[in-house]
């Protein structure tokens, strides 16, 4: 059976007098595609983010690739995720006045790679996600779906432990976004790297291996898949 590359007990979280979390428990494996659903405002952003290190629970604790976050400093948990995690955001968040290659080489020029092996890594990617073609335009010139695939090339290319996708269909067309989420999961399985989605969209939440409902702050049971 695959470890947990993910432990996540007690989390509580609030902003204010508002209960974002509310007691979660969440173990995901090594290598799983996790899907997490839920309505607006029903935590899904905070679990992420506080999986992620983005954000310290109240109380809880959080094992992320066997690393403790609440042990660790704000430097050591910036860098952790730098080299061990990836994002995926709704709207790419690419640097608009850089080219795709640039934009995926950033993160390992940020990790103190070499231009020149940044850049060989950056177009590697690009070719896996079917962007080799775009490797020299700006975000501007591209469309939404091929923006988000060179998103999902930046997210790989420091091959991280986990990546935590927030929506990355949510603003895309159907093709397009079955597309996105086939190259980017294809992308994942190949290189053994654990996903956890969140997702509005039942379609895409139906490609991942397990699907976990947030509710008012708690986790709800397993539809589909081992339980939480």
């Amino acid at each position: 059976m695959a470890e947990d590359i993910i432990n996540a007990a007690g989390l509580f979280k609030n902003f204010g007098t508002t209960e974002a979390l509310r007691g979660i428990d969440l173990t995901v494996k090594r290598g799983e595609v996790l899907a997490v659903m839920g309505p607006s405002g029903s935590g899904k952003s905070t679990l992420i983010h506080c999986l992620a290190g983005v954000l310290t629970p109240d109380s809880g604790a959080v094992v992320l690739d066997g690393q403790d976050l609440g042990s660790l400093s704000t430097d050591k948990r910036a860098r952790l995720r730098l080299t061990r995690v990836g994002f995926v955001f709704q709207f790419g968040q690419l640097l608009p006045d850089l080219t795709a290659t640039d934009n995926v080489a950033l993160p390992l020029l940020m990790g103190g790679k070499q231009r020149r092996d940044a850049t060989k890594t950056a177009r590697e990617w690009l070719d896996k996600l079917g962007m080799a073609d775009q490797a020299g335009k700006v975000p501007g010139d591209m469309s939404g779906g091929q923006a988000q695939r060179v998103a999902i090339a930046r997210a790989l290319a420091t091959r991280p432990a986990v990546i935590f996708a927030d929506e990355p269909t949510g603003s895309l067309d159907s093709v397009a976004a079955e597309n996105v989420i086939t190259s980017m999961l294809d992308a994942v399985r190949e290189a053994g790297t654990t996903v956890v989605l969140i997702t509005h969209d039942a379609r895409t939440a139906a490609y991942a291996d397990r699907e976990v409902i947030v509710r008012d702050g708690r986790l709800s049971a397993a539809t589909r898949g081992a339980a939480a």
